[in-house]
């Protein structure tokens, strides 16, 4: 994606100036009588997301009115400038004044500009935008580049994003940064200790395998990022219904996701030891597909019974998170599309996350308020556990009651990290269903540039 920044064209860039329904009156008695009528004829009233197009007397743009929520509104959506990128006309732009936080409208702006084109010609004219002073361009654009990595791997169909492919992206990423890069394929994770990462992708003809990239100084604090990379999830056995199947493309949306945060943090630098693991698998159903009451070791040698065939997310990070604690992160990190559960309680722009670590959970919640990038702490409600429990394994990977979903998966996966020093999981969606400003509809990077601004503050 290139950058929609322009540093270089302030003084002939076309001014955008925000209006509110309070500074309406004000800002309308300041423009000249044309201006004036002009903008009385097409009913502009500054309500929120309203865009208008002042002309000069010479038929070239004068200027852009548009809307924003009241200072006193019961929501103000701080991405409301991303809608700019699709309304206004190819050329460059300008704030003429301040919207409610500048840093987020510039960057909603280029999060706005994003279109997947890989399958066919982007819609949209060539927006740019001339930044605010003191914005730091070189920062934003790293941030919205790694936002359209994640969207793209995301919104590519199965077809064209097998473990396979995603195992490239995540080593083109990693030869980007000067990273090093491994991968464990098919029956050779059995060999290495992997059986439930090979479990769940052994019915699918795409084998299964653990993609790792390590990056950084040895020295420095480790922090390691976990992404489920299920390309595609039938359900297995426990088959989906068609319309739970339709979007099933993006169920490697943590994986998408981890490559996402570990670009902002390479590309920024960051003093830390990185580590990515991505479990990366296709649920299939064929003969050779793993059944309910299946019963399968572990890396970390407690036994699991498969309850239900479409709860694999959490075998396939189990493994990896035990794989990961081994060396005793200061930070282990885990995203997954994992439960509809948690799109039940929270919706599909909320995500929650867990964590044991009061400080750290503090520190999520205020850098997610921070970057518009909403998160929401749910409890690791230790009563539940016990719903984990089998009778002829360690534990079970679905209780059978139905119950808090969300959490009991947290549990699940709490259960195979033990040495890190802090842990957080997040049971993220990584899809927008309809567009919104700044959020196109399609893949989302959703919990990474929270994540980002936590790690940067920590290691900057």
């Amino acid at each position: 994606m290139p950058s929609v920044f322009d540093t270089a064209a302030t003084a002939t860039a076309r001014p955008i100036t925000f209006v509110t329904k309070s500074t309406w009156p004000t800002i309308r008695d300041g423009l000249g009588p044309q201006a004036r009528q002009f903008a009385d004829a097409n009913g502009f009233a500054a309500k929120p997301g309203a865009c208008l197009v002042l002309p000069a007397p010479d038929g070239q743009i004068a200027q852009v009115l548009f809307g924003l929520e009241d200072d006193a509104a019961k929501h103000r959506d701080l991405f409301r400038p991303g809608a700019l990128a699709g309304l206004l006309p190819a050329g460059t732009y300008r704030f003429a004044n301040q919207p409610h936080d500048a840093r987020l409208a510039a960057l909603a702006f280029a999060l706005g500009s994003y279109r997947f084109s890989r399958y066919r010609k982007a819609d949209g004219s060539e927006v740019r935008l001339a930044l605010p002073d003191g914005t730091d361009a070189a920062e934003l654009t790293r941030i919205a580049e790694a936002a359209a990595l994640a969207r793209d791997l995301v919104n590519t169909p199965s077809n064209d994003m097998g473990p396979a492919e995603l195992a490239l992206a995540a080593q083109q990423l990693a030869e980007r940064h000067g990273a090093s890069f491994s991968c464990i394929v098919g029956d050779e994770l059995v060999q290495q200790n992997f059986p439930l990462i090979h479990a769940v992708g052994m019915a699918s003809t795409r084998a299964p395998r653990l993609i790792e990239l390590s990056w950084g100084d040895p020295a420095h604090p480790k922090v390691t990022l976990v992404g489920k990379g299920v390309c595609f999830d039938s359900g297995g056995l426990d088959l989906k219904t068609s319309s739970g199947m339709l979007l099933m493309k993006k169920d490697m949306g943590g994986a998408a996701n981890v490559l996402a945060l570990a670009q902002m943090v390479m590309g920024a630098k960051l003093k830390v030891r990185l580590r990515v693991l991505i479990p990366a698998v296709e649920n299939a159903v064929s003969g050779s597909a793993f059944r309910p009451l299946d019963v399968f070791p572990s890396r970390k040698g407690v036994t699991v019974e498969i309850g239900n065939t479409d709860a694999e997310g959490r075998l396939v990070l189990a493994d990896a998170l035990a794989f990961a604690d081994e060396e005793k992160p200061d930070l282990l990190i885990d995203m997954g599309t994992l439960t509809g559960a948690a799109r039940v309680a929270l919706g599909p722009e909320l995500p929650p996350f867990y964590t044991q670590d009061d400080a750290l959970a503090a520190e999520v919640a205020r850098c997610a308020a921070a970057e518009n990038d909403p998160l929401w702490r749910m409890p690791l409600w230790a009563p539940y556990d016990s719903w984990l429990d089998s009778k002829v394994a360690t534990i079970n990977n679905a209780p059978s009651n139905g119950f808090a979903g969300s959490i009991t998966c947290a549990l699940f996966l709490q259960r195979f990290v033990e040495h890190a020093k802090s842990w957080l999981h997040l049971d993220i969606y990584a899809w927008t269903p309809s567009a919104k400003p700044g959020r196109p509809e399609g893949g989302e990077c959703q919990g990474a540039r929270a994540l980002y601004k936590l790690l940067s503050e920590r290691y900057g």
